[in-house]
């Protein structure tokens, strides 16, 4: 962690972490930090669903909830940027405070529950950055209180297909009343028959992807892969939040109801991933998240079957040049080992890591 990093964080940490979250926002708006580097290597392109992806490292969604930042977040060092979670109407989410620091175990709980400021707002800054370079998914979601879920991702797809370079359906945020319930089988082959339908029918067809929790059995892993595979859906990311507390050291905070994520769910979510990439095949495309705060924590993730890899709770504790270091060390990575791709780390570990819950 560099000396700005550590200025930064105590700078940020003296905040509450919604305060700061909304500081990092502003000060990528007025184009800090400086000095980010991006290593620019062609053994680290990944090509992906129609996409080439200058690295395979990108940020998650969550953090750039009404797409105000996607421009400043690729500078960092990323190699493609995810906005969202976005739902039709705006919408303030869950009483706070809703966001809590797990600082000994460098993890998050958090239950903001889809608070963003609706499609127009997104629409409209996405819009005015149409034709810039860089690959922005939008990661969609239903309101609250929509009395048809399945609609408002509909709305979501038709809304944003011209502008995104990818749509992510987020069924698995562990924050809205019985949204995680569309993880079933006959409610996902609904959803996922409708938002394809939409895509068909929409003004662009980008890639559609399914976003799934960590906290899957086997069985329900099964039944999401044969409707991803039936429907052709585009891809999977692995994974959301988890409900879990296993093994944290953290005092009463971590008893707060929420999501967690950070560290602590690094191999859970890399294990469901290399489960789910065991179901799927080799075609379908995984994006692989939870617990990345290292090169080596990322290139874990791709070994275990991830095409691509996100991060974001990572870089609240190891600051903003986390992305330029990470992929300035797959750089090395790739040049130690002489691959002629990243890619063929792919599936070297997916046989151990999904024996491993």
């Amino acid at each position: 962690m560099s000396v700005l990093d550590r200025i930064g964080q105590k700078l940020l940490f003296s905040f509450d972490p919604e305060t700061a979250h909304g500081m990092s926002i502003a000060a990528l708006r007025c184009g800090l930090p400086v000095g980010a580097t991006t290593t620019r290597d062609a053994r680290l392109k990944i090509s992906l669903s129609g996409l080439d992806f200058p690295n395979p490292l990108g940020m998650a969604a969550g953090y750039d909830k009404n797409a105000e930042v996607p421009d400043a977040l690729l500078g960092l060092g990323f190699g493609f940027a995810e906005v969202g979670t976005i739902t039709p109407q705006p919408q303030s989410g869950n009483p706070k405070p809703r966001i809590f620091r797990l600082t000994a175990d460098e993890a998050v709980i958090n239950r903001l529950g889809f608070n963003n400021e609706g499609h127009a707002a997104a629409e409209r800054r996405l819009a005015a950055r149409k034709g810039r370079p860089g690959i922005v998914g939008v990661n969609i979601g239903a309101n609250k209180d929509s009395a048809d879920r399945i609609a408002d991702y509909e709305r979501g797809v038709a809304r944003f297909a011209p502008y995104a370079s990818y749509l992510t359906v987020n069924i698995s945020s562990p924050n809205t009343p019985g949204l995680r319930n569309m993880q079933a089988r006959e409610q996902l082959g609904e959803l996922l028959s409708r938002v394809m339908a939409a895509r068909a029918t929409a003004l662009a067809q980008p890639p559609v992807f399914l976003k799934i929790a960590p906290d899957l059995v086997e069985a329900e892993l099964e039944d999401i892969a044969a409707e991803v595979a039936e429907k052709e859906v585009d891809g999977v990311i692995v994974s959301n939040t988890t409900l879990a507390r296993t093994g944290l050291r953290s005092g009463g905070v971590a008893n707060e109801t929420g999501g967690l994520s950070g560290k602590p769910l690094f191999e859970r979510s890399t294990a469901v991933l290399a489960r789910m990439r065991r179901l799927l095949g080799p075609q379908i495309a995984i994006i692989g998240v939870g617990g990345v705060d290292s090169t080596e924590a990322a290139l874990e993730k791709i070994r275990a079957g991830a095409d691509l890899v996100q991060l974001y709770t990572g870089m609240i504790y190891a600051g903003p040049m986390l992305p330029g270091r990470i992929v300035a060390g797959m750089a090395r990575f790739v040049e130690k080992e002489r691959l002629k791709s990243i890619g063929e780390l792919r599936d070297t570990g997916c046989a151990s890591w999904s024996e491993r819950l």
